[in-house]
Protein backbone atom coordinates (compact mmCIF):
# COMPACT_ATOMS: atom_id res chain seq x y z
CA UNK A 1 0.00 0.00 0.00
CA UNK A 2 1.45 3.34 -1.15
CA UNK A 3 0.23 5.26 1.78
CA UNK A 4 -3.37 5.07 3.60
CA UNK A 5 -3.40 8.46 4.54
CA UNK A 6 -4.53 11.92 3.94
CA UNK A 7 -3.73 13.30 0.88
CA UNK A 8 -1.91 16.49 1.64
CA UNK A 9 -2.55 18.11 -1.90
CA UNK A 10 -6.11 17.17 -1.99
CA UNK A 11 -7.46 17.59 1.28
CA UNK A 12 -8.31 20.95 2.19
CA UNK A 13 -12.27 21.79 3.53
CA UNK A 14 -15.01 22.41 1.45
CA UNK A 15 -16.06 25.72 1.57
CA UNK A 16 -19.67 26.35 2.60
CA UNK A 17 -21.52 26.34 -0.80
CA UNK A 18 -19.68 23.23 -2.14
CA UNK A 19 -20.59 21.79 1.43
CA UNK A 20 -24.19 22.56 0.80
CA UNK A 21 -24.05 21.29 -2.81
CA UNK A 22 -22.07 18.05 -1.02
CA UNK A 23 -24.80 17.52 1.25
CA UNK A 24 -27.46 17.38 -1.09
CA UNK A 25 -26.21 15.97 -4.61
CA UNK A 26 -26.46 12.34 -5.26
CA UNK A 27 -25.74 11.56 -1.62
CA UNK A 28 -27.33 7.96 -0.59
CA UNK A 29 -27.20 9.14 3.12
CA UNK A 30 -26.83 12.89 3.80
CA UNK A 31 -23.86 13.93 5.61
CA UNK A 32 -22.13 17.25 5.24
CA UNK A 33 -18.97 17.10 3.54
CA UNK A 34 -17.75 19.94 5.88
CA UNK A 35 -16.99 17.05 8.26
CA UNK A 36 -15.33 15.39 6.15
CA UNK A 37 -11.66 14.59 7.41
CA UNK A 38 -9.60 14.50 4.29
CA UNK A 39 -9.11 12.31 1.35
CA UNK A 40 -7.43 8.84 1.67
CA UNK A 41 -4.83 7.68 -0.91
CA UNK A 42 -4.24 3.58 -1.45
CA UNK A 43 -3.48 1.86 -4.38
CA UNK A 44 -5.36 -1.72 -3.14
CA UNK A 45 -8.45 0.59 -2.09
CA UNK A 46 -8.60 2.62 -5.30
CA UNK A 47 -7.59 -0.19 -7.63
CA UNK A 48 -10.90 -2.25 -6.36
CA UNK A 49 -13.27 1.27 -6.90
CA UNK A 50 -11.99 1.83 -10.20
CA UNK A 51 -12.81 -2.50 -11.29
CA UNK A 52 -16.49 -1.09 -9.60
CA UNK A 53 -16.95 1.50 -11.53
CA UNK A 54 -15.74 1.15 -14.63
CA UNK A 55 -18.54 -0.92 -16.21
CA UNK A 56 -21.57 0.85 -15.26
CA UNK A 57 -19.41 4.46 -16.26
CA UNK A 58 -19.33 2.78 -19.46
CA UNK A 59 -22.81 2.01 -19.63
CA UNK A 60 -23.81 5.30 -18.68
CA UNK A 61 -21.60 6.88 -21.67
CA UNK A 62 -18.74 8.15 -19.06
CA UNK A 63 -16.52 5.83 -20.09
CA UNK A 64 -14.16 8.56 -21.90
CA UNK A 65 -14.96 11.40 -18.84
CA UNK A 66 -12.10 10.66 -16.71
CA UNK A 67 -14.30 10.51 -13.59
CA UNK A 68 -12.02 10.08 -10.25
CA UNK A 69 -13.82 8.25 -7.40
CA UNK A 70 -11.79 10.15 -4.35
CA UNK A 71 -12.39 7.76 -0.72
CA UNK A 72 -13.13 10.14 2.31
CA UNK A 73 -12.10 9.71 5.41
CA UNK A 74 -15.23 9.34 6.94
CA UNK A 75 -16.65 5.57 8.63
CA UNK A 76 -20.71 7.15 7.91
CA UNK A 77 -22.11 5.18 4.96
CA UNK A 78 -22.62 8.31 2.13
CA UNK A 79 -21.36 8.88 -1.21
CA UNK A 80 -21.78 12.09 -3.27
CA UNK A 81 -21.27 13.78 -5.91
CA UNK A 82 -20.71 17.66 -6.54
CA UNK A 83 -19.53 18.21 -10.46
CA UNK A 84 -19.67 15.85 -13.22
CA UNK A 85 -16.21 14.66 -12.75
CA UNK A 86 -15.57 13.81 -8.99
CA UNK A 87 -17.05 10.97 -7.27
CA UNK A 88 -16.90 11.04 -3.24
CA UNK A 89 -17.00 8.05 -1.57
CA UNK A 90 -16.57 7.72 2.10
CA UNK A 91 -14.40 4.90 3.33
CA UNK A 92 -17.91 3.72 5.82
CA UNK A 93 -19.42 2.41 2.19
CA UNK A 94 -16.49 0.42 1.97
CA UNK A 95 -16.71 -0.86 5.45
CA UNK A 96 -20.02 -1.68 6.42
CA UNK A 97 -21.25 -3.07 2.65
CA UNK A 98 -20.42 -6.63 3.24
CA UNK A 99 -20.56 -7.62 -1.00
CA UNK A 100 -19.81 -5.60 -4.13
CA UNK A 101 -22.98 -5.46 -5.66
CA UNK A 102 -23.75 -3.15 -2.42
CA UNK A 103 -21.36 -0.61 -3.39
CA UNK A 104 -21.63 -0.84 -6.84
CA UNK A 105 -25.10 -0.23 -6.80
CA UNK A 106 -24.29 3.45 -4.59
CA UNK A 107 -21.84 4.14 -7.75
CA UNK A 108 -24.97 3.47 -9.87
CA UNK A 109 -27.27 5.66 -8.02
CA UNK A 110 -24.48 8.49 -8.30
CA UNK A 111 -23.67 7.78 -11.92
CA UNK A 112 -27.40 8.74 -12.09
CA UNK A 113 -27.04 11.72 -10.93
CA UNK A 114 -24.48 12.91 -13.39
CA UNK A 115 -26.06 11.70 -16.56
CA UNK A 116 -29.34 13.03 -15.34
CA UNK A 117 -27.54 16.37 -14.97
CA UNK A 118 -29.11 16.73 -11.09
CA UNK A 119 -25.99 19.13 -10.29
CA UNK A 120 -26.53 22.01 -12.80
CA UNK A 121 -30.39 21.64 -12.38
CA UNK A 122 -29.55 21.42 -8.19
CA UNK A 123 -27.07 24.30 -8.44
CA UNK A 124 -29.53 26.18 -9.97
CA UNK A 125 -32.50 25.44 -7.16
CA UNK A 126 -29.89 26.39 -4.33
CA UNK A 127 -29.31 29.48 -5.73
CA UNK A 128 -32.79 30.48 -5.78
CA UNK A 129 -32.55 29.68 -1.90
CA UNK A 130 -30.93 33.13 -0.65
CA UNK A 131 -31.71 32.98 2.80
CA UNK A 132 -29.07 32.13 5.25
CA UNK A 133 -31.76 30.24 7.37
CA UNK A 134 -32.19 28.01 4.50
CA UNK A 135 -29.27 26.99 3.69
CA UNK A 136 -28.83 26.31 7.97
CA UNK A 137 -31.88 24.41 7.91
CA UNK A 138 -30.65 22.26 5.08
CA UNK A 139 -26.80 21.98 6.39
CA UNK A 140 -28.97 21.32 9.90
CA UNK A 141 -31.01 18.20 8.63
CA UNK A 142 -27.68 16.78 6.72
CA UNK A 143 -26.05 17.02 10.42
CA UNK A 144 -29.06 15.01 12.20
CA UNK A 145 -29.87 12.53 8.76
CA UNK A 146 -26.33 11.67 8.45
CA UNK A 147 -25.57 11.47 12.25
CA UNK A 148 -28.44 8.94 13.07
CA UNK A 149 -27.65 6.68 10.11
CA UNK A 150 -24.26 6.66 11.74
CA UNK A 151 -25.21 5.86 15.09
CA UNK A 152 -24.29 8.78 16.85
CA UNK A 153 -25.82 9.68 20.18
CA UNK A 154 -27.72 12.48 20.08
CA UNK A 155 -27.52 13.53 16.32
CA UNK A 156 -30.94 13.97 15.62
CA UNK A 157 -31.19 16.47 17.96
CA UNK A 158 -28.17 18.36 17.56
CA UNK A 159 -29.14 18.58 13.51
CA UNK A 160 -32.63 19.24 14.71
CA UNK A 161 -31.68 22.48 16.75
CA UNK A 162 -29.81 24.01 13.60
CA UNK A 163 -33.09 22.57 11.11
CA UNK A 164 -35.22 25.01 13.08
CA UNK A 165 -34.02 27.78 12.14
CA UNK A 166 -35.17 27.94 8.46
CA UNK A 167 -38.11 28.77 6.27
CA UNK A 168 -40.61 25.92 6.12
CA UNK A 169 -41.66 26.72 2.85
CA UNK A 170 -39.15 27.69 0.65
CA UNK A 171 -37.54 24.49 2.28
CA UNK A 172 -40.13 22.00 0.85
CA UNK A 173 -39.78 23.15 -2.40
CA UNK A 174 -35.91 22.49 -2.59
CA UNK A 175 -36.24 19.59 -1.40
CA UNK A 176 -39.16 17.91 -2.79
CA UNK A 177 -37.31 18.44 -5.96
CA UNK A 178 -34.35 16.67 -4.30
CA UNK A 179 -36.99 13.90 -4.03
CA UNK A 180 -37.48 13.72 -7.40
CA UNK A 181 -34.13 13.26 -8.49
CA UNK A 182 -33.22 10.46 -6.20
CA UNK A 183 -35.78 8.71 -7.47
CA UNK A 184 -34.18 9.45 -11.04
CA UNK A 185 -30.97 8.51 -10.03
CA UNK A 186 -32.15 4.84 -9.12
CA UNK A 187 -34.15 4.37 -12.32
CA UNK A 188 -31.01 5.35 -13.97
CA UNK A 189 -29.05 2.84 -11.54
CA UNK A 190 -30.75 -0.10 -12.61
CA UNK A 191 -29.96 0.75 -16.17
CA UNK A 192 -26.60 0.67 -15.82
CA UNK A 193 -26.76 -2.38 -14.11
CA UNK A 194 -29.06 -4.36 -16.54
CA UNK A 195 -27.02 -3.05 -19.42
CA UNK A 196 -23.76 -4.73 -17.13
CA UNK A 197 -26.00 -7.85 -16.25
CA UNK A 198 -25.61 -6.52 -12.69
CA UNK A 199 -28.04 -7.50 -10.08
CA UNK A 200 -29.81 -4.57 -8.11
CA UNK A 201 -29.70 -6.84 -5.24
CA UNK A 202 -27.21 -4.92 -3.60
CA UNK A 203 -28.94 -1.15 -3.80
CA UNK A 204 -31.75 -2.53 -2.54
CA UNK A 205 -30.39 -4.46 0.66
CA UNK A 206 -28.24 -0.58 1.08
CA UNK A 207 -31.52 1.40 0.99
CA UNK A 208 -33.91 -0.86 2.96
CA UNK A 209 -31.01 -1.02 6.04
CA UNK A 210 -31.26 3.35 5.65
CA UNK A 211 -34.29 3.31 5.37
CA UNK A 212 -35.21 1.25 8.76
CA UNK A 213 -32.74 3.43 10.36
CA UNK A 214 -34.71 6.42 9.41
CA UNK A 215 -37.47 5.30 10.63
CA UNK A 216 -35.45 5.96 13.89
CA UNK A 217 -35.46 9.92 13.68
CA UNK A 218 -38.62 11.31 15.15
CA UNK A 219 -40.81 14.35 14.74
CA UNK A 220 -39.57 15.39 10.69
CA UNK A 221 -41.75 16.10 8.28
CA UNK A 222 -40.94 13.77 5.82
CA UNK A 223 -41.13 16.36 2.89
CA UNK A 224 -37.55 17.48 5.07
CA UNK A 225 -35.81 14.25 4.16
CA UNK A 226 -33.69 15.19 0.78
CA UNK A 227 -34.33 11.55 0.17
CA UNK A 228 -38.05 9.98 -1.19
CA UNK A 229 -40.20 8.92 1.62
CA UNK A 230 -38.19 5.88 2.30
CA UNK A 231 -41.15 3.58 2.10
CA UNK A 232 -41.82 4.72 -0.94
CA UNK A 233 -38.85 4.64 -2.62
CA UNK A 234 -37.81 1.34 -1.40
CA UNK A 235 -41.65 0.15 -3.24
CA UNK A 236 -40.39 1.56 -6.31
CA UNK A 237 -36.84 0.22 -5.96
CA UNK A 238 -37.91 -3.32 -4.92
CA UNK A 239 -40.41 -3.53 -8.10
CA UNK A 240 -37.40 -2.46 -10.38
CA UNK A 241 -34.70 -5.03 -9.03
CA UNK A 242 -37.16 -7.29 -8.35
CA UNK A 243 -38.26 -7.78 -12.20
CA UNK A 244 -34.64 -7.69 -13.76
CA UNK A 245 -33.37 -10.37 -15.82
CA UNK A 246 -29.96 -10.24 -13.53
CA UNK A 247 -31.56 -10.05 -10.15
CA UNK A 248 -30.26 -13.58 -8.71
CA UNK A 249 -26.40 -12.66 -10.04
CA UNK A 250 -24.00 -12.37 -7.37
CA UNK A 251 -20.27 -11.00 -7.44
CA UNK A 252 -17.91 -13.57 -8.75
CA UNK A 253 -16.13 -14.92 -5.64
CA UNK A 254 -12.32 -13.39 -7.06
CA UNK A 255 -14.16 -9.86 -6.38
CA UNK A 256 -15.91 -10.81 -2.87
CA UNK A 257 -12.10 -11.79 -1.24
CA UNK A 258 -10.83 -8.59 -2.98
CA UNK A 259 -13.69 -6.45 -1.18
CA UNK A 260 -13.18 -8.49 1.93
CA UNK A 261 -9.47 -7.45 2.38
CA UNK A 262 -10.06 -4.31 1.46
CA UNK A 263 -12.65 -4.23 4.02
CA UNK A 264 -10.46 -5.59 6.53
CA UNK A 265 -7.32 -3.40 5.72
CA UNK A 266 -9.50 -0.26 5.89
CA UNK A 267 -10.46 -1.53 9.52
CA UNK A 268 -6.82 -2.43 9.92
CA UNK A 269 -5.85 1.37 9.76
CA UNK A 270 -9.14 2.99 10.29
CA UNK A 271 -10.55 1.62 13.53
CA UNK A 272 -8.86 1.51 16.72
CA UNK A 273 -5.99 -1.55 16.88
CA UNK A 274 -8.58 -3.23 19.64
CA UNK A 275 -11.59 -2.75 17.75
CA UNK A 276 -9.82 -4.25 14.30
CA UNK A 277 -8.46 -7.22 16.30
CA UNK A 278 -12.26 -7.55 17.78
CA UNK A 279 -13.93 -7.18 14.33
CA UNK A 280 -11.37 -9.94 12.86
CA UNK A 281 -10.48 -12.49 16.03
CA UNK A 282 -7.94 -14.67 16.11
CA UNK A 283 -10.56 -17.51 15.77
CA UNK A 284 -10.96 -15.92 12.31
CA UNK A 285 -8.35 -17.21 10.13
CA UNK A 286 -9.41 -16.12 6.62
CA UNK A 287 -6.27 -14.21 4.93
CA UNK A 288 -8.97 -10.86 5.04
CA UNK A 289 -8.84 -11.27 9.04
CA UNK A 290 -5.21 -11.99 9.32
CA UNK A 291 -4.58 -8.69 7.24
CA UNK A 292 -6.59 -6.80 9.26
CA UNK A 293 -4.92 -8.33 12.29
CA UNK A 294 -1.27 -7.50 11.28
CA UNK A 295 -2.19 -3.74 9.86
CA UNK A 296 -3.58 -3.59 13.70
CA UNK A 297 -1.00 -4.78 15.30
CA UNK A 298 1.52 -2.56 13.48
CA UNK A 299 -0.21 -0.12 14.49
CA UNK A 300 0.08 -1.07 18.33
CA UNK A 301 3.06 -3.07 18.30
CA UNK A 302 5.73 -2.24 15.72
CA UNK A 303 6.60 -4.14 12.62
CA UNK A 304 8.48 -7.18 14.08
CA UNK A 305 5.61 -8.11 15.84
CA UNK A 306 3.51 -7.84 12.54
CA UNK A 307 5.82 -9.05 10.13
CA UNK A 308 5.22 -13.29 10.67
CA UNK A 309 1.23 -11.73 9.48
CA UNK A 310 2.25 -10.48 6.88
CA UNK A 311 4.59 -13.08 5.78
CA UNK A 312 1.77 -15.73 5.61
CA UNK A 313 -0.39 -13.90 3.72
CA UNK A 314 3.17 -13.40 0.98
CA UNK A 315 2.86 -17.18 1.27
CA UNK A 316 -0.82 -17.58 0.77
CA UNK A 317 -1.00 -15.30 -1.71
CA UNK A 318 2.67 -14.65 -3.32
CA UNK A 319 1.35 -12.62 -6.75
CA UNK A 320 -1.09 -10.20 -4.87
CA UNK A 321 0.73 -7.17 -4.91
CA UNK A 322 -0.56 -5.35 -2.10
CA UNK A 323 0.81 -7.89 0.93
CA UNK A 324 4.28 -6.78 -0.77
CA UNK A 325 3.50 -3.46 -0.85
CA UNK A 326 2.46 -3.28 3.06
CA UNK A 327 5.18 -5.37 4.26
CA UNK A 328 7.66 -2.77 2.65
CA UNK A 329 5.51 0.24 3.61
CA UNK A 330 5.58 -1.12 7.32
CA UNK A 331 9.99 -1.61 6.88
CA UNK A 332 10.16 1.53 5.33
CA UNK A 333 8.34 3.66 7.66
CA UNK A 334 10.36 1.88 10.64
CA UNK A 335 13.35 3.06 9.31
CA UNK A 336 14.27 0.05 7.87
CA UNK A 337 14.27 1.21 4.23
CA UNK A 338 17.03 -1.11 2.66
CA UNK A 339 14.83 -3.98 3.93
CA UNK A 340 11.31 -2.29 2.09
CA UNK A 341 13.71 -2.47 -1.50
CA UNK A 342 12.76 -6.14 -2.01
CA UNK A 343 8.94 -6.32 -1.06
CA UNK A 344 7.91 -2.93 -2.85
CA UNK A 345 10.01 -3.69 -5.69
CA UNK A 346 8.10 -6.86 -5.85
CA UNK A 347 5.09 -5.17 -5.36
CA UNK A 348 5.94 -2.72 -7.99
CA UNK A 349 6.86 -5.58 -10.61
CA UNK A 350 2.90 -7.17 -9.78
CA UNK A 351 1.18 -3.99 -10.55
CA UNK A 352 3.31 -2.32 -13.17
CA UNK A 353 0.47 0.55 -13.28
CA UNK A 354 0.06 1.65 -9.44
CA UNK A 355 1.97 5.29 -9.19
CA UNK A 356 1.21 5.22 -5.52
CA UNK A 357 3.59 1.76 -5.03
CA UNK A 358 5.98 3.36 -7.48
CA UNK A 359 6.39 6.90 -5.43
CA UNK A 360 6.96 4.80 -2.57
CA UNK A 361 9.15 2.41 -4.08
CA UNK A 362 11.56 5.43 -5.23
CA UNK A 363 11.26 7.07 -1.80
CA UNK A 364 12.76 3.66 -0.15
CA UNK A 365 15.49 3.36 -2.95
CA UNK A 366 16.21 7.20 -2.43
CA UNK A 367 16.33 6.78 1.65
CA UNK A 368 19.33 4.60 0.76
CA UNK A 369 21.25 7.25 -0.12
CA UNK A 370 22.78 5.05 -2.13
CA UNK A 371 23.45 6.42 -5.34
CA UNK A 372 23.76 3.41 -7.82
CA UNK A 373 19.60 3.56 -6.40
CA UNK A 374 19.53 6.61 -9.01
CA UNK A 375 18.17 5.86 -11.90
CA UNK A 376 15.90 3.29 -10.70
CA UNK A 377 14.63 5.71 -8.62
CA UNK A 378 14.21 8.40 -11.26
CA UNK A 379 12.50 5.73 -13.74
CA UNK A 380 9.90 4.69 -11.28
CA UNK A 381 8.87 8.51 -10.68
CA UNK A 382 8.78 9.18 -14.03
CA UNK A 383 5.99 6.32 -14.65
CA UNK A 384 4.13 7.39 -11.78
CA UNK A 385 4.32 10.86 -12.95
CA UNK A 386 3.21 9.91 -16.15
CA UNK A 387 0.20 8.36 -14.83
CA UNK A 388 -0.99 10.61 -12.08
CA UNK A 389 0.72 14.10 -12.81
CA UNK A 390 -0.62 16.04 -10.01
CA UNK A 391 1.47 14.16 -7.53
CA UNK A 392 3.05 16.62 -5.32
CA UNK A 393 4.76 13.54 -3.30
CA UNK A 394 6.07 12.42 -7.24
CA UNK A 395 7.33 15.74 -7.76
CA UNK A 396 9.03 16.37 -4.95
CA UNK A 397 10.78 13.05 -4.96
CA UNK A 398 12.15 13.27 -8.33
CA UNK A 399 13.41 16.84 -8.03
CA UNK A 400 15.59 15.37 -5.17
CA UNK A 401 16.78 12.48 -7.13
CA UNK A 402 18.10 14.83 -10.03
CA UNK A 403 19.20 17.27 -7.49
CA UNK A 404 21.56 14.30 -6.44
CA UNK A 405 22.62 13.46 -10.20
CA UNK A 406 23.59 16.98 -10.61
CA UNK A 407 25.98 16.61 -7.55
CA UNK A 408 27.54 13.82 -8.87
CA UNK A 409 27.66 15.57 -12.01
CA UNK A 410 29.92 18.56 -11.07
CA UNK A 411 32.06 15.90 -9.22
CA UNK A 412 32.92 14.15 -11.97
CA UNK A 413 33.08 17.52 -14.08
CA UNK A 414 30.65 16.18 -16.46
CA UNK A 415 28.75 18.92 -18.74
CA UNK A 416 25.11 17.34 -17.76
CA UNK A 417 22.86 20.22 -16.09
CA UNK A 418 20.39 18.57 -13.56
CA UNK A 419 19.52 21.64 -11.52
CA UNK A 420 17.04 22.87 -14.01
CA UNK A 421 15.21 19.78 -13.92
CA UNK A 422 15.31 19.61 -10.16
CA UNK A 423 14.12 23.19 -9.92
CA UNK A 424 11.32 22.18 -12.44
CA UNK A 425 10.17 19.51 -10.12
CA UNK A 426 10.32 21.42 -6.64
CA UNK A 427 7.94 23.90 -9.11
CA UNK A 428 5.68 21.31 -10.43
CA UNK A 429 5.70 20.08 -6.23
CA UNK A 430 4.58 23.61 -5.18
CA UNK A 431 2.15 24.04 -7.56
CA UNK A 432 0.22 21.44 -7.15
CA UNK A 433 0.54 22.21 -3.56
CA UNK A 434 -1.16 25.25 -3.96
CA UNK A 435 1.86 27.18 -3.07
CA UNK A 436 1.75 29.39 -5.90
CA UNK A 437 4.74 31.97 -4.94
CA UNK A 438 7.00 29.32 -4.22
CA UNK A 439 6.39 27.22 -7.26
CA UNK A 440 7.19 30.54 -9.09
CA UNK A 441 10.56 31.13 -7.82
CA UNK A 442 11.41 28.01 -8.77
CA UNK A 443 10.09 27.86 -12.14
CA UNK A 444 11.94 30.98 -12.55
CA UNK A 445 15.55 29.14 -11.46
CA UNK A 446 14.33 25.99 -13.66
CA UNK A 447 14.50 28.28 -17.09
CA UNK A 448 18.47 29.33 -16.14
CA UNK A 449 19.12 25.50 -16.31
CA UNK A 450 16.69 24.83 -19.30
CA UNK A 451 17.14 25.26 -23.09
CA UNK A 452 14.34 27.83 -23.86
CA UNK A 453 11.87 26.56 -26.19
CA UNK A 454 11.67 23.14 -24.89
CA UNK A 455 8.78 21.46 -23.81
CA UNK A 456 10.48 21.74 -19.54
CA UNK A 457 11.55 25.03 -20.35
CA UNK A 458 7.44 26.26 -21.26
CA UNK A 459 6.26 24.31 -18.86
CA UNK A 460 8.17 26.48 -16.71
CA UNK A 461 6.61 29.80 -18.13
CA UNK A 462 3.37 28.19 -17.94
CA UNK A 463 3.76 27.91 -14.59
CA UNK A 464 5.57 31.12 -14.29
CA UNK A 465 2.37 32.23 -16.21
CA UNK A 466 -0.30 31.28 -13.87
CA UNK A 467 -2.67 33.46 -11.74
CA UNK A 468 -5.46 32.66 -10.07
CA UNK A 469 -9.19 33.01 -11.27
CA UNK A 470 -10.59 36.19 -9.72
CA UNK A 471 -13.86 35.72 -8.09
Amino acid sequence: MAALAHSQARRSKLPLRAALVASLVGGLVVSTAADAQGIIRDAETEALIREYAKPIFRAAGLGSQNIQIHIVNDRNFNAFVVDGHNMFVHAGTLMIAETPNQVIGVIAHETGHITGGHLARLRNQVSKAKSTAIMLQILGLAAMAGGVLAGAPGAGQIGMGAAMGGTDAAMRTLLSYRQTEESSADQAAMLFLNATKQSGRGMLETFEVLANKLRGIQGINPYLMTHPLPQTRITQLRELVVSSPYYENTDPPELQFRHDLVRAKLSGFLDKPEIACNRYPATDTSLAAVYARAIATYRQSGVQEAMPMLDQLIAAQPNWPYFHETKGKFLFESGRGAEAIPPLRKAVELSPNEPLIQVMFAQALLGTEDDRYLDEAIRNLRAALARENTSAMGYRQIASAYARKADLANAAGAKKNFMGQASLASAEAYFYEGRLSLAKQQAKRAQIGLVNGTPNWIRAQDILAFELPQH
